[in-house]
């Protein structure tokens, strides 16, 4: 089963809008309001929701190391030009495009509350795939005529339990695995693969950090994922959402696929 929906709050939902319809292509999906805006991106919607509280209330770091939320991703095509629309605009990069393990190009940089995007181009080359057909699915969806939503990145602290757990509740397939053998801290990404979505996972053999998701400030706020609610602890967002936080702090709803 998919990400369905990756919510997102914000301190000024039409300056929002205009950022991720500009600069990702997403459309608009329904009434924007002051309040709430939908964005369709292809494979998943970004909901873009008001709070009162900008990004200097917020706990989330930027260091990798920082166990749960780390970034959103979109896959493109023509990244370098991309990037370099952004950069005209004036918005913050945190690394500019570079070829990356896997033999794919990327950057990431931030929307106006701070929340990390990332953009890929081209198909990740597996250093080890563990499921096949997954990955043939994966291919399958092509170059995007326009930025579609990839990922949800998240830190974990063990990657056989995050995958079993996910699997068997959500039906995320682990896919494969890309290694960074020249990152010190012992840096592996594995891909859990959900519908036409992924959870991509870090796991690191050095310490972590640990921080209790925020549902009421700017920046990520929770994914929405199909299935059954999970026995979780549970917080209640703003808009009575019911939000599950796992062990490794990593917010998400449930819902229908609908």
């Amino acid at each position: 089963m998919p990400i369905k929906n990756v919510v997102v709050n914000c301190t000024d939902v039409a300056r929002s809008v205009e950022f991720y319809t500009r600069f990702l292509e997403l459309s608009v999906a329904g009434e924007v309001t002051s309040e709430r805006a939908v964005l369709d991106a292809v494979t998943a919607t970004v909901e873009l929701r008001a709070v009162g509280n900008g990004r200097e209330q917020s706990t989330w770091s930027p260091d990798d190391l920082q166990k749960g939320f780390r970034h959103i991703g979109f896959k493109v095509d023509r990244i370098d030009e991309r990037a370099a629309v952004l950069k005209d605009a004036g918005v913050e990069f945190k690394l500019d495009p570079l070829d990356a393990e896997g033999n794919v190009r990327i950057c990431f940089f931030y929307d106006p509350d701070g929340t990390l995007l990332e953009m890929i181009q081209g198909d990740l080359q597996y250093a080890e795939i563990l499921d096949a057909d997954g990955v043939a699915r994966e291919r399958a969806l092509g170059v995007p005529a326009r930025p579609r939503f990839d990922h949800v990145a998240v830190t974990i602290e063990d990657r056989e339990a995050t995958s079993a757990y996910y699997d068997r509740n959500y039906g995320f397939s682990f896919i494969g695995t890309i290694e960074q053998p020249h990152d010190k801290r012992g840096f592996h990404i594995g891909y859990l693969k959900g519908g036409d979505t992924v959870l991509e996972v870090f796991t690191y053999e050095v310490d972590k950090s640990a921080r209790a998701p925020q549902l009421d400030v700017a920046g990520f706020a929770y994914a929405e994922l199909v299935g059954d609610p999970p026995d979780l602890p549970a917080e209640t967002a703003p808009d009575g959402t019911k939000v599950y936080v796992d062990s490794d702090g990593f917010a998400f709803a449930v819902g229908s696929e609908a």
